[in-house]
């Protein structure tokens, strides 16, 4: 599966549109092909609290399921330090954006939900390197 990923990396660009499009719309396009409301978005599951702290549960599956793809691509361990910075500062620039785009908002919920996804994945990534590197 990983050379399928390493050797196929155009599908981890796709999936990079993916999120940067759904994220950059005015609007939910997931809400307006589900509920055909564009200001409405679909709810996966709902949201985790941790004492007082609000995480999307939305956000944490999809940066989750783009770093898996990302890491599945990039096999190297420079190139998997720069999809780590990648990956977190594309977490928090997209939220950011928010800030400027119609019918959308910047929320806390949704910023830690990204990070959480893509801390997930290198932390279990970091321990997959190092388990292989004690092998050999």
């Amino acid at each position: 599966m990983n050379k399928y990923f390493s050797k196929y990396k155009f599908i981890f660009y796709f999936c990079n549109f993916i999120l940067i499009f759904l994220y950059l719309f005015p609007g939910s396009i997931l809400g307006w092909l589900f509920y055909n409301n564009l200001s409405q978005q679909p709810q996966i599951t709902s949201d985790f609290y941790f004492s007082n702290l609000n995480i999307s549960s939305n956000h944490v599956y999809a940066f989750f399921v783009f770093s898996i793809i990302g890491f599945l691509s990039y096999k190297k361990l420079n190139q998997l330090k720069i999809l780590s910075i990648y990956l977190i500062f594309l977490s928090i620039i997209l939220e950011i954006l928010h800030l400027f785009i119609p019918q959308r908002t910047f929320q806390f919920s949704d910023l830690f939900g990204n990070l959480l996804g893509v801390l997930i994945i290198l932390i279990l990534f970091y321990f997959f390197i190092k388990n292989e590197n004690s092998k050999t």
